[in-house]
């Protein structure tokens, strides 16, 4: 009687053994994963000031949210991440803005206002923007990581400051170094 239990103990834990083994493998897995997404999605040629993009990956399944400019941006960005190797499924819930030429104007203006002001004019360097301005309809968010509170809240005071704009979400956060 006493082999049999033993026999059954040590099967339960290698099997839960090889569960954790499993569990650590697959989050590396989705790290690697992670990584490769944030570097597909940078990658993109038309990827710019007027875009966001943000993802989650969840196992094999990694989902695409955000706004962009361009529809062929949202095509580009799934096809993109389609060929990592693990990525099972994509499910792209990118949202493509509305053409507007009045939307077109208030980016260029806020474009000018955000980056153009002297305390965020460092922003402006790197090619990929870390202030993501989104206009629909009139209604401007802005999107990505900022160094300071002050630098987030100056960069809300000046979109507000362009003419034409109906209201301003300032969801950038504070990176702690």
């Amino acid at each position: 009687m006493k082999p049999k239990l033993l026999v059954v103990s040590v099967m339960l834990f290698l099997l839960s053994w090889s569960a954790l083994g499993q569990n650590a493998t697959s989050a590396k897995s989705e790290d690697r994963i992670t990584r490769e997404v944030r570097h597909e999605l940078l990658m993109l040629p038309y990827f710019g000031v007027f875009d966001n993009i943000a993802f989650k990956v969840n196992g094999g399944t990694v989902t695409l949210l955000g706004q962009v400019v361009r529809p062929s941006l949202k095509s580009d960005a799934e096809n993109s991440i389609k060929r990592i190797e693990g990525v099972e499924r994509v499910d792209n819930q990118i949202e493509v803005l509305p053409p507007s030429s009045q939307d077109d104007a208030l980016r260029i203006a806020l474009f000018r206002a955000i980056y153009q002001y002297p305390s965020l004019q460092r922003y402006a360097l790197g090619v990929q923007k870390p202030i993501r301005i989104i206009v629909k309809s009139g209604r401007v968010t802005l999107e990505g990581v900022v160094d300071s509170e002050s630098d987030k809240n100056v960069a809300g005071i000046q979109a507000k400051t362009v003419p034409g704009i109906f209201q301003v979400t300032n969801n950038l956060r504070v990176e702690k170094p």
